[in-house]
């Protein structure tokens, strides 16, 4: 599981992969449809799971839950200041 920062707005993008260089890469080249215009992207947080359902309902939670992800959005936020 994900998070990717815009450096162009600041907003931040959760999703999750197998494969995050690669994904990564297809955010910035403009792929995703969700991202496309908030190029370019950079890893902002990652989460390491042995099984990818996890990982998916990890972002699935994230996005339904607005306090959690409220304040996982706060620690990024005060870790990429430092």
């Amino acid at each position: 599981m994900y998070i990717l920062k815009s450096a162009m707005d600041g907003k931040l993008y959760i999703g999750s992969t197998s494969n995050l260089v690669k994904r990564l890469k297809e955010h910035n080249a403009g792929l995703v449809q969700s991202t496309k215009s908030r190029k370019p992207l950079k890893i902002a947080y990652v989460e390491g799971y042995t099984d990818e359902s996890e990982a998916r309902h990890r972002e699935h939670n994230l996005k339904l839950n607005a306090r959690a992800w409220q304040q996982l959005k706060k620690r990024i936020n005060k870790s990429l200041t430092i």
